[in-house]
């Protein structure tokens, strides 16, 4: 399920590990590693970043929406409801 996580970008929720927010210090220290490693794809569009989306692959997606925000998007998408039902 594609869910938009701000700007335009999108994100296959069926790969995201975990979303936090980017805040705390290992937090940052982790965005800036996968920076390092290339591993990290910026869905800022320039502005600050509130939230990482740690995805299956170790990518890192950075988010400038809050994770509370993510996560009602993702509970408001009907596809959210038919995929529950099938488990």
């Amino acid at each position: 399920m594609l869910v938009n996580i701000g700007y335009g970008n999108v994100v296959n929720m069926d790969r995201v590990v975990s979303i936090v927010r980017a805040d705390a210090a290992p937090i940052k220290r982790m965005i800036q590693v996968a920076k390092d490693e290339n591993l990290a794809i910026d869905g800022t569009c320039g502005r600050k970043t509130k939230c990482i989306l740690v995805m299956d692959s170790g990518h890192v997606v950075l988010s400038a929406l809050l994770p509370e925000t993510i996560e009602n998007r993702v509970l408001e998408n009907p596809m959210t409801e038919r995929s529950q039902l099938d488990e």
